[in-house]
């Protein structure tokens, strides 16, 4: 397996974990995306929230959480207030609902700046990614294990797939942003 055919598997993975990023950005719907990264100090251990409960969409704006441990209420809660969703939860003492609230135009314009960032950190992931393998071949250019036509080549390769993985990093930004703007 030569140099550049397994760049476009690590970009994969880059472009995975972009995908990844952008669905724990806010919009002003429910996603269950928005709780995937609480923890919960569970029974003397730390675990996702979605293993200590039932997760659900009732309402286009709220999530429905419940504990299948009713003692485990209060727990739930405080991981939810610890975690910087900027949602505060609601608790009957069965269930903790949380209620997204619809996005300010100025809210919605930080969300874009955020998505851009975001976006930016990506793309130069996989401009390093490419830099690296440009790094190997010149190497092998220098220890003489390919011909100057094959390097070159394999230059153009490498660039090829960063511009197609860049380009689809900035169609899923783009996609992104005009979610966070739609009221």
């Amino acid at each position: 397996m030569t140099v550049i055919e397994t760049l476009p598997e690590k970009m994969a993975k880059s472009l995975e974990a972009f995908r990844h990023e952008l669905t724990r950005i806010r919009t002003g719907r429910a996603s269950l995306s928005l709780v995937d990264g609480v923890k919960v100090d569970a029974y003397g251990s730390v675990m996702p929230l979605s293993q200590v409960a039932t997760l659900t969409i009732p309402e286009s704006r709220m999530i429905v959480i419940q504990p299948w441990d009713p003692h485990m209420l209060g727990v739930i809660e405080k991981a939810l207030l610890k975690s910087n969703l900027e949602v505060t939860p609601a608790s009957d003492g069965k269930v903790i609902r949380l209620t997204i609230p619809q996005l300010t135009e100025e809210r919605r314009k930080e969300m874009v700046k955020r998505v851009k960032k975001i976006a930016e950190e990506y793309r130069v992931a996989v401009r390093n990614l490419r830099r690296d393998t440009l790094d190997v071949l010149k190497k092998m250019k220098k220890d003489k294990e390919l011909s100057e036509d094959d390097i070159f080549k394999q230059q153009e390769d490498a660039q090829k797939v960063t511009d197609q993985y860049i380009s689809k990093i900035d169609a899923m930004a783009v996609d992104k942003e005009k979610e966070v703007m739609e009221v």
